[in-house]
């Protein structure tokens, strides 16, 4: 037993509790890192799901008949009652930091000026752009023109004489 030391009783009594309240410590100092760096996942507004929107007929369903199987919108068109808004986004964050929106929906349902629906359409955000994801248009024909046969259309009724008087 010469060969042998022993730790002096009151040492080992206090290196003990220390050493446990020190791996606890760590142990929730790690699980709140954790918890804290988890990221928090929101969902705001509304959007109608695909099988919905195929329900509603251009040229045959109403401003209210669209309000009472749908909803009012959250945002409508700035000029009129033309077109109506439905608008859906997920946002993620992370920590401390700011929240980003990581997807949006927006269904677009467009009114003739008899207040009948004329347009549905749902478009979505990739890599920051907006991008249709589909459409449903009327049978009829449209009855703007294109930009391109827009630019075009105006070049043969452009006198020239009539730009150089004043």
């Amino acid at each position: 037993m010469q060969g042998r030391r022993r730790k002096p009783k009151a040492l080992s009594g206090v290196a003990r509790p220390f050493g446990a309240a020190l791996r606890k410590g760590v142990a929730a100092v790690a699980v709140v890192l954790a918890v804290a760096c988890t990221p928090l996942y929101s969902n705001h507004g509304y959007v109608p799901e695909d099988k919905d929107l195929s329900e509603l007929k251009t040229g045959v369903d109403t401003r209210d008949s669209v309000a009472a199987f749908l909803g009012r919108p959250s945002a409508e068109g700035l000029v009129g009652d033309v077109e109506w808004f439905y608008v859906q986004s997920r946002w993620k964050t992370v920590g401390a930091r700011a929240p980003s929106e990581i997807d949006r929906q927006v269904v677009a349902i467009s009114f003739d000026a008899n207040g009948k629906v004329s347009n549905v359409e749902r478009f979505g955000l990739e890599k920051g752009e907006v991008v249709a994801i589909s459409r449903r248009i009327t049978t009829e024909p449209i009855k703007g023109r294109s930009a391109l046969a827009q630019i075009f259309g105006s070049f043969g009724r452009i006198d020239p004489a009539s730009l150089l008087k004043r």
